[in-house]
């Protein structure tokens, strides 16, 4: 660090003394973790590991369990304790992507890039196949269809306008952001999306009209599915307004349990392409396509695993409590999964690794889960609270509920920590500010009352449990990489994942060295 810039940030230190007085911060800690996560960072080697080396880790399958077993070793290797496989339930098949190939062959030659989705079926490696439009109006029409699918390439006639890219793809919070966030009001806390609130406006019936038409277009897709199987076509090529500029976001095939049977073969195609193949073939022009793809199945063992790690507590009234961080492990299929979420689970690793390597001899006990199964429904996390801590639809909690302060979740890309999500937790408000105060300089400072969704701190906060999620920069997380071709290890900003994982130990620490467990919203309802 230059002499200036150790100035600049103990003068930046030295201005909320009254925060850091009222909540204790240990300030020679802190400038501990900075140095090892700052300069000492091996965060991109753990990513490296994760993405390149392991493969894509759709939850069962092998480049997941390379993954999972990699983390295992790592941990253990820097001395964190019974680090382990942990089985958190039944999920179900594991799947690979062994061989895909895809090629128009008519009117002339033209390599597809296309990506099978999940849990999908192969084929017997089919030449100059012809391509057969069907109008998916509504379940009724595709009975003029019945008995015409047999060895058919089947693409639905829904040519998808390109849009331009007018705006970057990566961006960051703004000033004007961040403080909108941090004068969030509880009234105003929510999760992302979902229906418009209040009664029966002309919002709200706009919004069920919309859901009730992908419903429809669901149901007769799927029938389609069906129906195509069964009279033996080859394949269905499907795209969407995301897929352009060569990104591809392709995610489940359909069902994955033990006993549910193959799906058809579905493949995400960039509209590009898609529209090419579909103008063409509704002009007339006889349009083939080789397609020879091959996906394996495992069976084997149906149970999810998680990764489980801890550093013990030392104290001897406090050791028993834990403090836990984690992020989800699993990935979709069609990149490598590295903003999502090798860069969550790396920056946790890492945070685990500087605290060991600085020494640290925690009162409670800090403990990392890296889940699998999240992105088909934080089916890991909420399998490990439910066998650990409390199940949701009794809300009866197991005896280390009583026990727990505490779980941090990184799971928005690449970008750097700007500050927490409070989750609704106000008594936390004061606590993280001052927290945060010694990172002001890289940039993490807002603390928001809003919640935000669609992650496994969720699985957390559902049992009465204080978990957070932390305010992450978008960079290009929704516009380029989120379950996509690109999520690739090129997509990492390796100085925001060196910021997030030191900003994390940070926050780990202060919550294990705290004299009291954080504050607790009131224990939710039983959801039976």
């Amino acid at each position: 660090m230059k002499k200036t810039t150790r100035y600049a940030w103990l003068l930046a230190l030295s201005l909320p003394v009254a925060a850091l007085a009222q909540e204790k911060v240990d300030l020679s800690m802190m400038q501990k973790i900075r140095e090892e996560g700052l300069k000492r960072s091996q965060v991109m080697d753990i990513a490296f590991n994760l993405t390149d080396k392991s493969g894509n880790r759709l939850t069962n399958s092998e480049g997941y369990m390379r993954a999972a077993n990699y983390a295992k070793e790592a941990l253990t290797s820097w001395g964190i304790s019974d680090a382990r496989l942990d089985a958190w339930g039944e999920f179900g098949k594991g799947w690979e992507l062994e061989k895909s190939y895809v090629a128009m062959t008519a009117p002339y030659y033209k390599p597809i890039m296309a990506w099978p989705k999940t849990w999908t079926a192969g084929t017997r490696g089919l030449k100059n196949g012809e391509v057969l439009v069907i109008q998916l109006k509504d379940s009724a029409s595709l009975e003029a269809y019945r008995g015409q699918l047999k060895n058919k390439i089947i693409i639905p006639d829904q040519l998808v306008d390109y849009k331009h890219s007018f705006k970057a793809d990566a961006v960051r919070y703004t000033d004007e952001e961040l403080a909108k966030m941090a004068a969030a009001t509880p009234a105003g806390a929510g999760g992302r999306g979902g229906a418009p609130q209040g009664g029966d406006t002309a919002q709200m019936r706009i919004f069920r009209e919309q859901m009730a038409a992908r419903q429809n277009s669901q149901r007769a897709l799927n029938l389609l599915k069906a129906m195509a199987k069964s009279e033996g076509a080859i394949a269905m090529i499907t795209t969407g307004a995301r897929n352009h500029d060569g990104t591809i976001f392709a995610q489940g095939g359909g069902a994955y349990k033990g006993t549910d049977p193959e799906n058809f073969l579905d493949m995400a195609l960039g509209i590009e392409d898609y529209n090419t193949i579909l103008r063409l073939a509704k002009s007339g022009t006889p349009v083939k396509m080789d397609v020879d793809v091959k996906t394996k199945f495992q069976t084997k063992d149906l149970q999810g695993y998680n990764v489980i790690a801890e550093i013990p507590g030392t104290d001897p009234q406090l050791k028993d409590e834990i403090v836990m961080i984690g992020a989800h492990l699993d990935s979709w299929q069609a990149g490598t999964g590295a903003t999502d979420n090798a860069s969550g689970s790396a920056v946790m690793m890492e945070a685990m690794r500087i605290l060991k390597a600085l020494g640290v001899q925690p009162r409670r006990t800090i403990r990392i889960g890296l889940w699998s199964g999240e992105e088909q429904g934080l089916l890991g996390s909420r399998g490990y609270v439910k066998k650990t801590f409390a199940d949701p639809a009794t809300m009866q909690p197991l005896p280390q509920h009583e026990k727990f302060s505490a779980y941090y979740n990184i799971d928005n890309g690449t970008g750097k920590i700007r500050g927490i999500y409070l989750q609704g937790n106000a008594d936390c408000k004061d606590i993280f500010s001052a927290w945060l105060e010694p990172f002001k300089d890289l940039g993490a400072t807002t603390v928001t009352i809003s919640n935000t969704g669609g992650t496994d701190h969720q699985a957390f906060d559902a049992v009465g449990l204080p978990g957070f999620q932390f305010i992450q920069d978008p960079i290009e997380y929704d516009t380029r990489t989120h379950h996509s071709n690109m999520d690739v290890y090129d997509h990492l900003i390796a100085d925001d994942l060196k910021q997030i994982a030191t900003i994390v130990a940070a926050f780990t620490y202060n919550t294990a060295q705290r004299d009291a467990k954080l504050p607790r919203k009131p224990m939710p309802r039983p959801r039976n």
